[in-house]
């Protein structure tokens, strides 16, 4: 007896390939959001204390995320900070380092000082420094006893001077002593409150 064979049984099983169904939209957008929560110490912080960084799967994760930083990615990066602890955390000793508070408020104020003062240090480098005003030289006026007709001898040119200056390095391009962009302590503020409100 000839037994007859489904034809379908003896094929082999093609491989199913997930495809999203929005071409990876979805999938860009949920690591583009996650990269840019990186930026937040206090979000890398809670990482930490719930041991993420002890899951393998996880720290694979972190070296995958890397691509953000290819230049057809990184320009949809809002907060640039992100990558910068993206690569931190490739580190074993930055990872343990954050689990502790204090390290996390370091990281904290760090970049809150970056933020503050990065304009104004940019600017130190960038911004010309105004040349020094000539000295202005006394007007030598003829003496008023000498009669109009005779002409006073002429002075000799004055021998010109070899400038001996190097050139500006750029920590003289500052801001000059004295502009209103003075910084402010605030350890001094609270110090000068409380001294008004024991004098007053």
């Amino acid at each position: 007896m000839a037994s007859t064979s489904n034809p379908d049984t003896h094929e082999s099983p093609q491989k199913s390939v997930y495809k999203d169904p929005d071409d990876g939209r979805q999938r860009f957008l949920l690591e583009l959001e996650f990269v840019q929560c990186l930026a937040n110490p206090t979000y890398i912080h809670y990482l930490a204390q719930n041991r993420y960084f002890e899951d393998e799967a996880f720290i694979g994760y972190l070296k995958y995320l890397q691509y953000w930083k290819r230049p057809e990615y990184i320009k949809f990066i809002m907060y640039p900070h992100c990558l910068f602890f993206l690569e931190l955390l490739q580190n074993p000793t930055f990872r343990n380092a954050m689990a502790h508070p204090a390290n996390k408020e370091v990281a904290h104020r760090q970049q809150f000082y970056f933020w503050k003062n990065y304009r104004n240090n940019r600017l130190k480098h960038i911004l010309p420094r105004p040349l020094p005003e000539p000295a202005t030289a006394p007007s030598s006026a003829p003496p008023a006893s000498l009669p109009s007709s005779v002409a006073p001898p002429a002075a000799p040119p004055p021998a010109p001077t070899p400038v001996t200056a190097a050139a500006l390095s750029p920590m003289q391009y500052a801001i000059p002593p004295g502009s209103g962009l003075a910084k402010t302590d605030p350890r001094n503020a609270s110090v000068d409150r409380r001294k008004r409100k024991k004098d007053g």
